[in-house]
C-alpha cells in the first residue's frame, strides 16, 4: 500500500527541501506534468473518464496503454458519473425508471474499458453529489455502485470525500454509506477534506482535512490494517494541484501537516481505535 499525493508546485518544493515525503505522484495525463513529477517520485495517472458520457476517447484508448506501461499506474479508473442532461432528466429524480437508459449507457463505457484493458485493471470510482457535475443522484446510491461493480467485475476506487458528500446529501452517516458500498472490490482509496459551502448549500472537495475526514480516514484504514477490507495498491491524498482552483488550495502549510500525518496511517502508525 502505497501513499500517492496530487503534483503541485508547492508539493514538489517541500519534497525538493525534504519536508515530506510519500510514494508516488498522482498526476492528470498531461505530458508536461508527468515529466516534472518524476523528476521526484514516480508517477500514476488519474484519468478523466466518466462512465455513461461515452467520453472514453477523451484521452485515447492506445494513449492510455502507452501511459500503463512508462509509468506507475497499475489501474484504468472511470468516474461512475453520466450527465443527468443527456437523458433529459433531472439530476435530483429518485424515479428508478431512468436506470434503464442510465445503467446501459454506464456499462456500455466500462465494457469499452474492460474490453480493450481487461476486467482486472479496470476500477470504478464512486461519484459524489456535484450540481456542477450534473451526475444523478440515483448513480450515487450504494446498491447501484455495487450492482454496476458485481456486473462488470471491476475493482473499487473508494473516494471517501465523495462518499461523504453523498452520505450528506441523503441525510445518512458517512460510515453507514461506505459500509453498504462493495468493499470487497477495493483497489484504491482516495482521501481529500472536505468543508459546507454556504453558496452552494452543500459540501465540497480538495480542501484542507477536518478532523470529522481524519475520523472517516483512520476509520477506513483501521479496517485495512486489520484485514477487514482488501488492502488498496494506492492511498491518495487529492490536495493541490494545477489550475486556479488547485493552485489556491495548495497551501504548503497544509502539506505539511497532512501528508505526514496521512502517511502514518497508510504504514499502520498512530491509528487508535475508533
Amino acid at each position: 500500500m502505497k501513499l500517492a499525493v496530487n503534483y503541485s508546485l508547492p508539493c514538489a518544493e517541500l519534497v525538493e527541501r525534504g519536508r515530506i515525503d510519500f510514494d508516488l505522484y498522482k498526476t492528470t495525463e498531461w505530458a508536461e506534468m508527468i515529466e516534472a513529477a518524476e523528476a521526484q517520485r514516480p508517477a500514476y495517472v488519474h484519468f478523466p473518464f466518466h462512465a455513461g458520457r461515452q467520453n472514453m476517447e477523451s484521452v485515447g484508448l492506445e494513449q492510455v496503454e502507452n501511459l500503463l506501461a512508462t509509468t506507475a499506474t497499475p489501474y484504468v479508473n472511470t468516474h461512475i458519473a453520466p450527465r443527468a442532461s443527456d437523458f433529459g432528466m433531472d439530476m435530483r429524480s429518485t424515479d428508478e425508471t431512468w436506470l434503464e437508459r442510465l445503467i446501459p449507457a454506464m456499462m456500455a463505457d466500462i465494457e469499452a474499458l474492460t474490453s480493450f484493458f481487461g476486467t482486472e485493471q479496470v476500477i470504478l470510482e464512486n461519484a459524489n453529489y456535484d450540481p456542477n457535475y450534473d451526475i444523478p443522484i440515483l448513480t450515487i446510491q450504494p446498491a447501484l455502485i455495487r450492482r454496476l461493480v458485481d456486473e462488470t467485475g471491476c475493482g473499487l476506487l473508494l473516494d471517501l470525500a465523495h462518499a461523504r458528500m453523498a452520505a450528506h446529501y441523503f441525510g445518512m452517516e458517512t460510515q453507514a454509506y461506505i459500509e453498504q458500498l462493495p468493499l470487497y472490490a477495493l483497489c484504491e482509496l482516495h482521501v481529500a477534506g472536505t468543508r459546507y459551502d454556504d453558496e452552494q448549500q452543500r459540501l465540497v472537495d480538495h480542501y484542507p482535512m477536518t478532523e470529522v475526514d481524519w475520523e472517516t480516514t483512520e476509520w477506513a484504514l483501521q479496517n485495512i490494517h486489520a484485514g477487514e477490507w482488501p488492502e488498496p495498491r494506492i492511498v491518495a491524498l487529492e490536495y493541490g494541484g494545477t489550475g486556479s482552483f488547485f493552485s489556491a488550495n495548495s497551501d504548503p502549510l497544509v502539506l505539511k501537516t497532512d501528508v505526514p500525518r496521512l502517511y502514518k496511517l497508510v504504514q499502520g502508525m498512530g491509528i487508535t481505535s475508533l
